[in-house]
This record gives structure tokens, sequence and C-alpha cells, in this order.
């Protein structure tokens, strides 16, 4: 099976040993996402609607760079630095991904990168 990285310059640049996705066969998987902004690689500011926003624009950028969307999701894994926003996410969650939602997992941390509130990684299938 070959293997295709993924990059994009519409998501931020890793800031560590990975890449943004790697497509293995009908498989692409996105790494977790934190709400930096592509441009100034400077977390969003603001409520935390504003930064799960952002995370999702930057997983619906890399899906794109894989020629695929969101709807092709059929993991995600989020983590939250409090479970309290966990409403939020499915508010705007459903913005970007439509029915049947993906399989999802929601996990409380006790911190994030650069002190994000929320990083979410995402698997889609292509088949």
């Amino acid at each position: 099976m070959s293997r295709t990285v993924i990059h994009t310059e519409r998501a931020p640049a890793a800031i560590g040993t990975y890449s943004q996705a790697v497509r293995a066969g009908d498989t692409v998987y996105l790494s977790g996402q934190i709400p930096l902004d592509p441009r100034t690689m400077q977390l969003v500011g603001g409520e935390v609607e504003a930064q799960i926003r952002q995370v999702f624009e930057n997983l619906k950028a890399v899906a794109e760079a894989a020629g695929a969307s969101l709807a092709q999701a059929v993991k995600l894994n989020v983590y939250l630095t409090d479970l309290q926003h966990f409403a939020k996410v499915n508010e705007v969650m459903t913005q970007y991904c439509a029915r049947p939602y993906p399989a999802r997992a929601a996990i409380g941390v006790a911190a994030l990168p650069r002190g994000a509130q929320v990083e979410i990684e995402c698997v889609l299938y292509l088949g």
C-alpha cells in the first residue's frame, strides 16, 4: 500500500515531527489540529467557539488538500481542556459534518499545545 503525505498552506504548518495528513489507500489520517491561524501561526482569540470553528476550518483545509471533504469523515477524536465545552463542539460540528455523523470520542485533557482549549483529529474514508 502506498502512502502519500498531504500538505496545504491553508492550514497551520506542523509544529512538530508530523505531517498534516497521510493518505494510505482509501483512508486519510488527519493530524490533530489546534486553533492556529495558518497565516500567523498564532492561536485565535476570544470565546471557545472561535477556537472550535478554527479547528474545523483547519481540518476542512487539510481534507480538501487530500481531494476530500469533512463529509467523508468516519472518525473524530476531540480533546478538550474543559468538557463543559462539549455542547459547543456539537453545535459547531453540525456546520461542518452532515448526517450520518462520524464516530467520535471526546476526551478531557489537562493541557494542549500552545494553551489551546481544543484539538481535533480526523480519519476520512475515500472509498
